[in-house]
């Protein structure tokens, strides 16, 4: 069964080395082209099958003038309702509409959402857009120096948001420990959240609500993808990547040989592409930091 989603010879290319950490992978159809957060260099790269990789917008998550530590750049990206880039911004701590060309990107951000109930977030980490125009993130405390120790942490619950059309901003997972990773099914019925020892499963409702959930795989991940048959693909750090029928039923795993931090689907809509971090106390700049394979031959 596994072999009929990533066929044996599945081939599997490094694309760029030498990054550090690498997230938030989106394809962009008007750029033809994938672009990727490195988040220790607060910078958004682009790689494309023509040019390869160049540098594409910086500062991309901390445009703040006070150096800081941490996390600061950008992670989750996403394509918004109106085809603008949506960005998980952990330095300045907020979902963000990039106002820019998409050929010549300059660091100019309108914020969708930076607070609950008067609240600053965490750090918002990933997100996830509906045809509803409903978009739901994450907003763990990765970003902040020292995360939950941080004075500048004012939310005591690690949520899961849904950022409505009318720009209000609801709670709508409040029980998981570090939500990381969102991604939704093919009919966009299921959303599915990522988090610390599990991924959840739960029904959207008509009003964008979710259901109280259920566990989806006994096992965490980080970032998330589905592919058009309802598959799920979780990238699992040294684990590799698991491949998740719309049962949760585990169908195997491919371990690209580095620790796999998020994917995404693009090109053909069957090429996956996938981003990584380096193995800690690693020596060499030729560990493979992001990837891609073709998961499915016959497609």
């Amino acid at each position: 069964m596994f072999d009929q989603v990533v066929p044996v010879d599945a081939e599997i290319r490094l694309l760029v080395d030498g990054h550090e950490w690498t997230e938030g992978p989106v394809w962009v159809d008007e750029l033809d082209a994938l672009l990727y957060s490195e988040i220790p260099s607060n910078i958004i790269y682009r790689w494309s099958g023509s040019g390869g990789e160049s540098l594409w917008l910086q500062p991309a998550g901390y445009t703040g003038e006070v150096a800081r530590g941490g996390e600061k750049g950008s992670n989750g990206l996403a394509i918004g309702p109106d085809g603008s880039l949506l960005i998980a911004q952990h330095g300045d701590r907020r979902i963000a509409r990039l106002d820019a060309d998409w050929e010549n990107p300059e660091p100019r951000f309108t914020t969708l959402a930076d607070a609950y109930r008067g609240q600053r977030l965490s750090s918002p980490n990933d997100l996830v857009v509906r045809s509803t125009g409903d978009i739901y993130f994450t907003d763990p405390p990765y970003g902040l120096e020292e995360r939950d120790e941080d004075p500048g942490k004012e939310l005591d619950v690690d949520g899961v948001y849904r950022l409505a059309p009318d720009g209000s901003v609801d709670r709508v997972v409040d029980d998981l420990r570090r939500p990381n990773g969102v991604a939704l099914s093919p009919d966009e019925q299921t959303l599915y959240v990522s988090a610390v020892g599990v991924i959840m499963s739960y029904d959207i409702a008509a009003d964008g609500r979710l259901s109280e959930g259920r566990v989806f795989h006994d096992g965490g991940a980080d970032g998330l993808a589905v592919d058009q048959d309802g598959r799920l693909y979780a990238a699992a750090s040294r684990r590799g990547v698991l491949v998740l029928d719309a049962t949760g039923t585990h169908l195997g795993s491919f371990v690209p040989g580095d620790r796999v931090s998020n994917v995404a689907f693009g090109e053909d809509g069957f090429t996956l592409f996938m981003t990584g971090v380096q193995f800690e106390g690693s020596a060499s700049s030729t560990d493979p930091t992001f990837l891609f394979c073709h998961p499915s031959a016959d497609r």
